[in-house]
């Protein structure tokens, strides 16, 4: 359960406590010669799930899929047109339950900076990226109320030139901010 989860309402904890669909996202990290930048993109506000929220590309484990890792790269193609020999994989977060039903895992791939998107509208409003170091920076941290059945649930979110960047993109960055500041 990802932390401050203590806080959510019973009824929220308890719908993770059962079967979760496995899904993949693809955490695009770009090398630029002015620095490295983190690839997000705004879904389409015609979906389902997450409609207009900012998200890392990605959706959840098909038959076909052999794992979580070809999910995330099979969706970041679909998606964004950005191809498996385009990414190389560095790493993996750990798994996290989203409250729609999803055990999400974050797959960290350097994509090449050359890589031209190729965005399918129906999925995904556009893509946009942000410096890696304004992530990193816990000064750019926002901290904001998440209210869900009556309760407010404190979160720290970001906010990118108008973008909203909350909820578990929010904590996937966190988590990997963490990471990178042990290295």
């Amino acid at each position: 359960m990802p932390p401050g989860s203590v806080l959510w309402p019973e009824p929220v904890r308890a719908s993770l406590a059962g079967a979760l669909t496995p899904a993949g996202v693809l955490v695009p990290i770009i090398e630029h010669k002015a620095g490295l930048s983190v690839l997000l993109t705004k879904r389409s506000a015609e979906l389902k799930h997450h409609a207009g929220q900012v998200s890392f590309p990605g959706g959840r484990v098909e038959e076909h899929d052999v794992d979580v890792e070809a999910a995330a790269l099979r969706e970041t193609d679909e998606e964004v047109g950005i191809s498996t020999g385009n990414i190389s994989v560095v790493g993996y977060l750990k798994t996290m339950p989203t409250i729609t039903g999803y055990a999400v895992t974050p797959i960290v791939g350097l994509v090449r900076p050359d890589t031209e998107l190729t965005i399918d509208r129906t999925e995904v409003e556009y893509a946009f990226e942000v410096p890696l170091s304004f992530l990193m920076d816990s000064g750019n941290d926002v901290t904001a109320d998440w209210e869900t059945r009556d309760k407010k649930i404190p979160l720290i979110e970001f906010h990118w030139e108008g973008e909203r960047i909350w909820g578990s993109t929010a904590f996937m960055i966190l988590t990997l901010r963490e990471i990178l500041l042990k290295q």
